[in-house]
C-alpha cells in the first residue's frame, strides 16, 4: 500500500527563502526538489501524520507534495495547513491554506473542503487537518508549512 506522509515545520531566517528552507529542514524534506500536485488522494493511499519525514530517498530527487505554506515578514505571524476528506472507497481530497492565524487557516480549510466535496459524487466519511503557526520574530522572516508527501522520492535525471 502507498503512503502519503504529512510532515510540518516552522522556522525563521534572514530572507523569505532562508526561512522556507529552514522550515523544510524541520520537516526533513529540505534536500529534495518538491514537485507540487493538486489535491487528490488515491484510494489505495494510507495517510500517516509523522511530523518529520523519514529517509525518503537521495539528495536532489523529486518528491511529490501538496503544500500549505505561509511566510511572514519580520514582526508578523502566519499559519499554514492541510485538511483532507476521504470517501468510503478511500479516495479523497486535500485542501491547503495559509493566512495570518491558525483560526483563519482552519476556516479556509473547512470552506475549501466543503466546496471540494460538493464537486464530487462521493460519500465522504473522514475529515481532518493539520495546522501549524509561526510566531512573529522581530528581525527575521518566519515560515509555517505542512506537506503531504506522496511515497518516496524519484530521480529527476531519467
Amino acid at each position: 500500500m502507498s503512503v502519503i506522509r504529512l510532515v510540518w515545520g516552522v522556522a525563521t531566517g534572514p530572507t523569505r527563502t532562508a526561512s522556507y528552507d529552514a522550515a523544510l529542514a524541520e520537516a526533513n524534506v529540505h534536500n529534495f526538489n518538491l514537485i507540487r500536485v493538486s489535491s487528490v488522494i488515491p484510494a489505495e493511499a494510507h495517510l500517516e501524520a509523522v511530523g518529520t519525514a523519514p529517509d525518503l530517498g537521495a539528495v536532489g530527487d523529486g518528491l511529490t507534495v501538496v503544500e500549505g505554506r505561509h511566510t511572514a515578514a519580520p514582526g508578523e505571524a502566519g499559519a499554514a495547513g492541510i485538511g483532507w476528506a476521504r470517501s468510503e472507497s478511500g479516495r479523497g481530497i486535500f485542501y491547503e491554506a495559509d493566512g495570518e492565524s491558525e483560526t483563519v487557516v482552519r476556516e479556509r480549510i473547512e470552506k475549501g473542503l466543503a466546496a471540494g466535496k460538493d464537486l464530487r459524487d462521493w460519500s465522504f466519511v473522514e475529515e481532518d487537518s493539520i495546522v501549524v503557526a509561526a510566531e512573529p520574530d522581530p528581525e527575521e522572516y518566519a515560515t509555517a508549512l505542512v506537506l503531504a508527501a506522496y511515497g518516496e522520492s524519484r530521480s529527476l535525471l531519467r
